[in-house]
């Protein structure tokens, strides 16, 4: 059986990360299930993990009056699902729901954030990294959204 360090290892958002830096974030990880339709975090509820999808898919969705829920972004396996467990106030922005059955790892931001405040190297590296993520999902969102509120052609 493989190794929650082992399976970072192989994760893109933490390449170039050292087999200590691996390990302290293992530390603070476990494997987690969630079945096809099941939501697996709500808009405005604690950020308190995030998770790498490891097998599945995940819809990243927004609520807009009159249509209902729209899929923002569609998350596969090698991505990260949630970055709110690291900017305060601690609070989801959109709802995830796993469109197939998801096999990730799950990460305790608290256990995280804890070892980034003893480590502030640490904390400036995964900073970074989730800055990354958070810019690329505002690039495809943006993206969602013409498609949202795109402009009818006047006629």
């Amino acid at each position: 059986m493989e190794t929650i360090e082992a399976v970072l290892r192989d994760v893109p958002l933490f390449g170039g990360l050292t087999s200590e830096d691996l390990a302290l974030l293992a530390g603070c990880a476990s494997n987690v299930r969630f079945e096809e339709g099941e939501r697996i975090f709500r808009d405005g509820e604690q950020a308190d993990a995030f998770y790498v999808i490891r097998h599945g898919t995940v819809a990243l969705e927004t609520f807009v009056p009159a249509r209902g829920p729209v899929t923002i972004e569609t998350i596969e396996s090698g991505e990260v699902l949630g970055w709110s467990w690291l900017f305060p106030p601690y609070r989801r922005h959109f709802d995830a729901v796993a469109l197939t059955r998801v096999r990730a790892t799950g990460f305790d931001g608290s256990c995280l954030r804890g070892k980034c405040e003893a480590d502030p190297r640490l904390g400036y590296d995964l900073m970074s990294r989730f800055a990354q993520v958070l810019i690329e999902r505002m690039r495809w969102m943006r993206i969602r959204l013409l498609d949202v509120y795109g402009y009818e052609p006047v006629g």
